[in-house]
């Protein structure tokens, strides 16, 4: 099941960390977070090293629709109402920069890179579109409104954002890895302070970065409380449509479309972990309908996390830990999501100002609605009388038929049939 940028892309490897090791900052995980925020850190001249339990970019980074884009769904009209238009223009400006970013450097990376205007539509709810694009107004944000979109469905409509991009996630960070300190096939079995512990040795640091997807130390941060992770499922067909543009349903159960080449990358069938799904079938079904010529090349599975107020939390693990950093729960929207933090990251373990850090702070204030659905289905499955527990914080497992895995409904952790983790927060191999 390997996705589309797998087979079309060929990364750098990397020896296992052998022995101690003393570094000023310690990044754990080989994925995009962890390797743009080494880039960036070597060019400021700061000491560091990323430690990936097995191979870089292999994870939740190689099976991305890889969109790159300030426009999350409609969610702007979402953070005005809750920080105000100031707090919602720093969220587009901190994404901003990141697509600039991302513009920069893939004028020197070939990695197909290609300027795309972004549209997110609604089917049943024109109101929103509406909301929406008051809100960006209100933000003096350049969005359009577009009646009619060249997809296979009937929609009320969409906001576009001109001039987002879209690219190849693997041929990218085949790139900037090279001659990044990468220790793959390391494995951090725990935390004693700064100090990692692996089965190799001991790696101590004056920071640490946790880059891990879901992050996977219990006693700080309520990460446990904060997150939980969906699953999405995408197709790559040939002879199906040709679209100029990326797109995207508001609905977290809805569709996305965009082209890569000579296919279209189909998403859907989307789902919280550990529940029921349309998974691929459902996406296949709407090819068979909408695009019967269609075959497909291969398919894939995506896990995200998602934050309680659709904003990433990035920045101090918790308040009391120190140089003990994070960046997680991208809300699918990992690509800007990883500038991001790999930008901000890169000052706050320098020590230095960053303008955003308020918006993105771990440390800000739980009380969302969310909150009280991720603590329901925590208490539901610690109740639930079945022979296999996750061993992240004891939640009962559900098989999940159509990826042959046992997962969690609480946190997101996946596992084979041997039990073999391939999803975090569980930490083991």
């Amino acid at each position: 099941m390997e996705s589309i940028w797998q087979k079309t892309a060929s990364l750098p490897a990397f020896d296992p960390l052998r022995g101690d090791k003393n570094t000023d900052v310690l990044i754990i995980g080989g994925g995009i977070t962890g390797l743009l925020t080494a880039h960036f850190l070597k060019e400021a001249g700061v000491d560091c090293c990323v430690v990936e339990k097995g191979r870089i970019c292999l994870g939740t980074t190689a099976h991305t629709t890889a969109k790159i884009t300030v426009q999350h769904g409609l969610i702007y009209h979402k953070l005005v109402r809750r920080a105000g238009v100031e707090g919602a223009q720093k969220y587009l400006q901190a994404n901003r920069q990141a697509l600039e970013q991302y513009r920069q450097l893939c004028q020197k990376i070939h990695c197909d890179f290609e300027v795309k205007d972004n549209f997110v539509y609604t089917r049943g709810d024109r109101a929103l579109l509406d909301k929406e694009m008051g809100a960006l107004a209100a933000m003096g944000a350049h969005a359009e409104f577009c009646d009619t979109l060249p997809l296979p469905i009937v929609t009320d409509g969409a906001v576009k954002f001109p001039r987002q991009a879209q690219f190849h996630p693997l041929k990218f960070l085949a790139e900037i890895a090279k001659g990044l300190p990468v220790y793959e096939h390391t494995f951090v079995e725990e935390m004693r302070g700064n100090t990692a512990v692996t089965e190799q040795g001991q790696i101590h640091a004056k920071a640490v970065i946790v880059a891990t997807h879901f992050p996977f130390i219990n006693k700080h941060g309520s990460y446990f409380l904060k997150l939980y992770q969906h699953r999405s499922y995408v197709v790559a067909y040939q002879n199906a449509q040709s679209l100029d543009g990326m797109y995207v349903d508001d609905s977290q159960t809805g569709f996305s479309f965009r082209n890569w080449g000579d296919f279209l990358l189909l998403g859907g069938g989307g789902h919280r972990t550990g529940k029921q799904g349309g998974n691929w079938e459902e996406v296949r079904q709407f090819a068979a309908k909408h695009y019967p010529r269609a075959q497909e090349i291969c398919y894939w599975a995506a896990q995200d996390c998602m934050s309680l107020d659709d904003i990433p939390y990035i920045g101090q693990y918790s308040a009391r830990t120190g140089k003990l950093f994070t960046a997680t729960g991208f809300n699918k929207w990992g690509m800007t999501g990883a500038m991001v933090a790999a930008q901000m990251l890169c000052d706050l373990v320098q020590e230095k100002g960053n303008e955003f850090a308020d918006v993105f702070s771990p440390s800000r204030s739980i009380r969302r609605p969310q909150l009280l659905v991720n603590g329901f289905e925590s208490i539901t499955n610690l109740l639930s009388i079945t022979g296999r527990r996750c061993p992240h914080l004891g939640c009962a497992l559900k098989w999940n038929p159509a990826e042959h895995s046992w997962d969690c409904p609480c946190h997101g952790s996946r596992f084979d049939e041997q039990g073999h983790v391939l999803d975090n927060p569980a930490n083991g191999k």
